[in-house]
């Protein structure tokens, strides 16, 4: 994107609150840092801090608030705001704010205020002090929800989501290692049950110090194909269980029938601890990422989106409703981030115009309708996972996402 492109659409958005002293915008083969002068980083900060226009609160936006247990960001940011993806705005966040807050918690109010035309969030009234902006947060947290601070959207729909899309490259995929053999030729293994697993790209199974011990288990990876363009972005794992390294892989050496020394294999021991469906031989093992419980800012994303859906995620499902999820065709090299939250559009139709006056029919195409609102929670290098927050006919295939209006 040229630099003159982007400045207006910042502008048009009003989006300059988020932008920080860079930006990463594509450029070849590769990244390049588009940097903003002085000038501009003040003109930003100044903005961000102004906080929104009236014009952009909700109807019946509340002078005040208390946070409650059960609350979410998206649905607080609902409460003050006509555009809910405008929230780091009422907040008077920079990038790094975004990238690097502290939490809300249940319990706090918060306060609107509002001056010279526009509005923000304080945890105080009339603003008095500083220090007195609460940041959300989208650190990694490893403890309860439950007692900490309040999550982006509800867990309840995330945490799956969290645990299970696993997007691999070509060679991760045939090279990860494969359950071989089963106790007493079971055929189908489920939690409880003890197997063994061989690498293929000679690197053991092995419970030694700082290799992993823990798999995922999945089967059948799926391409996920760019609609445009055709090209395969990665291939999606479908989660079948995970398992424990127990023993690690090895060798023995042994006599043939004929006495003659041979070296045996002898394949790694794995315990199953979880299915979500029976697993069985030439199912492939992926070390577990680490868990994620990711509270993140929604927000439109700081450039220019043009992404197509991919995928819509589950097994004999073509459309996506509310609280489902789909994969699109941008990923974090393209600057995707969690929190991005992007307008679904559907295609407008194509038919046979027969209104002319002359009798001649031509072929037009109507614009394309916003359809619902998706919110980015997870992003590969390629795709990134969005969950549907809201929508009005099922999301499918083909259907474009771009930057909220």
């Amino acid at each position: 994107m040229k630099n003159a492109n982007m400045g207006r659409w910042m502008k048009k958005h009003k989006i300059i609150a988020t932008v920080a002293a860079t930006l990463l915008v594509a450029s070849g083969s590769g990244w390049a840092q588009f940097v903003t002068t002085p000038a501009q980083k003040a003109t930003a900060q100044q903005v961000a801090q102004n906080g929104v226009p009236l014009a952009e609160l909700a109807p019946n936006a509340p002078d005040q608030y208390t946070v409650k247990r059960g609350d979410t960001l998206w649905a607080i940011s609902r409460i003050f705001l006509r555009s809910p993806w405008r929230w780091p705005e009422l907040w008077g966040m920079n990038l790094e704010d975004i990238r690097n807050p502290h939490r809300i918690y249940p319990g706090q109010v918060l306060y609107l205020l509002k001056s010279d035309g526009r509005a923000r969030l304080s945890t105080r009234p009339g603003g008095a002090g500083d220090g007195s902006t609460v940041k959300v947060s989208p650190r990694v947290r490893s403890e309860s929800l439950a007692d900490s601070a309040i999550p982006t959207i509800p867990t309840q729909f995330l945490e799956p989501f969290l645990a299970e899309p696993l997007v691999l490259d070509e060679d991760t995929l045939a090279n990860a290692p494969r359950i071989a053999a089963t106790q007493e030729g079971r055929v189908l293994l489920t939690r409880g049950d003890r197997a063994y697993a061989r690498s293929l790209d000679g690197k053991q199974l092995s419970t030694a110090k700082g290799q992993p011990q823990d798999f995922r288990v999945f089967r059948n990876a799926k391409q996920l194909k760019d609609p445009v363009t055709g090209v395969v972005l990665g291939y999606e794992a479908e989660f079948v269980g995970s398992a424990e390294l127990i023993r690690s892989e090895s060798t023995t050496e042994a006599k043939d029938k004929e006495g003659k020394a041979i070296t045996e294999i002898v394949p790694a021991t794995i315990d199953i601890v979880s299915s979500k469906e029976e697993m069985r031989t030439g199912d492939r093992l992926v070390p577990e990422p680490p868990k994620e419980f990711a509270t993140y800012v929604p927000r439109a994303p700081e450039s220019a989106v043009e992404a197509r859906v991919v995928s819509v995620y589950g097994s004999a499902v073509r459309l996506a409703t509310q609280n489902q999820v789909v994969v699109i065709n941008k990923g974090s090299k393209d600057g995707m981030e969690r929190g991005h939250v992007l307008a679904v559009l559907s295609d407008g139709e194509r038919l046979l115009d027969k209104t002319a006056p002359d009798g001649k029919k031509e072929t037009i195409k109507l614009p394309d309708e916003r359809n619902g609102l998706a919110m980015v929670f997870k992003a590969f290098d390629k795709v990134s996972y969005a969950l549907i927050l809201q929508v009005n006919d099922g999301v499918k295939v083909g259907d474009r996402m771009v930057n909220p209006k």
